[in-house]
């Protein structure tokens, strides 16, 4: 199968949650990509001769053919749409309704949960940072994340909707922000962020982060 080149812009450090669930699904997908980073630190994303996505200056940012797009979930949704099934493995689930699901995961973890991305940044997880207990306010969140997560798998499953899709990724990273600090989570959906924490994409974006210079 052929493909058209792309390119995924990522911050330095590898840290952004987006980027590693727009790495996963380019990953899963089986397609080939180069990886570009901007410091987003030194602000080399707001220079005016930045080569990535202007109208936003945010990463992640996807390149295929002179179209660049951002947003996380609008990039997995436009890949799953431009390199579809069976042609290209599936990324969101068959099922319609389940699909809806997925999508509704995606968004909620992204606009929800401020509390605990405040106070459980990324470098707990790519960078084996330790952060000082919850305040109230994301002690309150991180209860509302297990009582949401546990609903959603109350099946019993590894998996969201039976087979993986990126919404088990996005939100394994949510929990994790938790499990790698070393809060208290419970026992079935630490299980399940391990478990999703191991998947072979995933693995390859957090070595991605080991290797970036000290």
């Amino acid at each position: 199968m052929s493909q058209p080149a792309i390119t995924l812009w990522s911050d330095a450090n590898f840290y952004s949650p987006y980027v590693m669930s727009v790495y996963v699904a380019l990953a899963e997908k089986g397609l080939s990509f180069t990886l570009k980073s901007v410091d987003l630190d030194r602000g080399d994303h707001l220079k005016p001769d930045w080569q990535g996505y202007a109208l936003t200056r945010r990463v992640p940012v996807l390149e295929i053919d002179g179209f660049e797009l951002s947003e996380s979930s609008a990039i997995a949704e436009y890949l799953e749409d431009r390199f579809a099934p069976p042609e290209w493995e599936r990324i969101y689930p068959h099922d319609l309704q389940k699909r809806a699901r997925a999508r509704q995961i995606q968004a909620w973890l992204r606009s929800d949960l401020v509390p605990i991305r405040e106070q459980r940044s990324t470098d707990v997880i790519f960078g084996g940072v330790k952060k000082p207990a919850l305040t109230q306010a994301g002690l309150a969140c991180a209860n509302k994340l297990f009582d949401m997560a546990t609903q959603l798998l109350s099946h019993g499953n590894p998996n969201l909707f039976g087979e993986w899709c990126i919404a088990d990724a996005d939100l394994a990273l949510m929990l994790n922000r938790l499990v790698l600090n070393g809060d208290d989570v419970p026992p079935a959906l630490a299980d399940y962020a391990t478990f999703q924490w191991q998947r072979a994409s995933v693995q390859r974006f957090v070595a991605l982060s080991a290797k970036r210079p000290g």
